[in-house]
């Protein structure tokens, strides 16, 4: 199993950091191109998510992320510092209500991305889980 863990500041300028680690990982394991984007997109709603929902933007707290590997299955977790929030409050963006606007679509997106989605009791931590397919590095993006 391969574990990777890494802790940044509630800065959105470090999304930078996690994109470039999710880029070195998916290198390391060898996946295909359409599992990299599921995996990149979910984990970088989540990161932010972390950021300016969970951690208000406040540079103080720290957001919390695990990349673990095994088998065939890729697994992000993301933990902020923060109250939580019921993720089953979050308005659908899909319905006729909710479709002109610019935000609360981070949510819908990583559950539709990831194959299974959990939050803990209190919604500051999120566990994505995604199936894959190792192809080996060579083949990759």
């Amino acid at each position: 199993m391969m574990e990777t863990k890494i802790a940044i500041e509630s800065d959105i300028n470090n999304l930078s950091l996690i994109e470039s680690k999710v880029d070195e990982l998916i290198v390391q394991i060898g996946i295909t191109k359409e599992e990299y984007g599921r995996i990149l997109v979910a984990t970088m709603e989540a990161v932010n998510n972390a950021i300016v929902h969970g951690n208000g933007g406040d540079r103080n707290k720290r957001v919390n992320i695990c990349f673990a590997q095994q088998d065939d299955n890729f697994m992000v977790q993301v933990r902020d510092q923060g109250v939580g929030f019921n993720p089953d409050c979050v308005p659908d963006p899909t319905s006729p209500e909710n479709i002109e606007k610019l935000r609360g679509r981070g949510v819908f997106l990583m559950k539709n991305l990831a194959d299974e989605i959990d939050y803990n009791k209190n919604g500051n931590e999120v566990l994505m889980k995604f199936k894959i397919e190792k192809i080996g590095a060579k083949n990759l993006l």
